[in-house]
């Protein structure tokens, strides 16, 4: 499956995988993060729709048993490898020039703040090409845009296969705007991100 999928993947190694998700997305998302070996040389930004006050726990959640460092995401951090940015509940989360991390809170995109839209679209105008997304779980269409805008920068595009998701109405409606893109298993969208990290970087269990 990978090997299928490699043909159209952009020439550089991503500068970020960002990765949304809302609700059916929590353990999915677990898996996926858990499956990276330490030492993976992309940053990666995460979003899932959370409560819009009161503190989050997500990244403790995740890090727990993870082999990268999860933090919740910071306003003007720069994006680190190795590191998975999460975003805070209440805030968008965007990819701004540097690359690195900018925090706003502007209206809410399909009814969520965070939204999946504004990081996969902030990341695309600002990383190009060099940009890997993925859709998991959830019961709106948040994220298809973003996806779409990720495909037409010339990114990579992936979404958890609706059939394995909790609520597919997430990724399905992803696949609608991005026909092209991966629709595969947790395990093997883990895989695909894997393989796109530099040559022998980040291999080591």
């Amino acid at each position: 499956m990978i090997a299928t999928v490699e043909t159209s993947l952009a020439p550089a190694a991503p500068a970020v995988v960002v990765i949304g998700g809302s609700a059916g997305a929590l353990e999915p998302l677990r898996e996926l993060l858990h499956a990276f070996p330490a030492g993976y040389p992309v940053p990666v930004v995460v979003v899932l729709h959370l409560p819009r006050t009161g503190p989050s726990a997500l990244a403790d959640v995740l890090g727990a048993g993870c082999r990268l460092a999860v933090r919740e995401a910071v306003d003007k951090a720069p994006l680190a490898p190795g590191v998975v940015h999460v975003a805070p509940p209440g805030y968008h989360v965007l990819v701004e020039a540097g690359p690195a991390l900018a925090l706003s809170v502007d209206d809410p995109v399909h009814f969520s703040i965070p939204s999946i839209d504004v990081l996969f679209e902030s990341a695309a105008a600002t990383c190009g090409p060099r940009v890997a997304g993925v859709v998991l779980s959830g019961a709106s269409a948040d994220g298809a845009a973003g996806l779409a805008a990720i495909e037409s920068a010339g990114g990579v595009v992936a979404v958890q296969a609706p059939a394995g998701a909790a609520l597919p109405t997430m990724p399905a409606a992803a696949l609608a705007r991005c026909p092209c893109a991966a629709a595969l298993p947790v395990a093997e969208l883990s895989a695909l991100l894997v393989a796109l990290a530099p040559a022998g970087a980040g291999r080591d269990a």
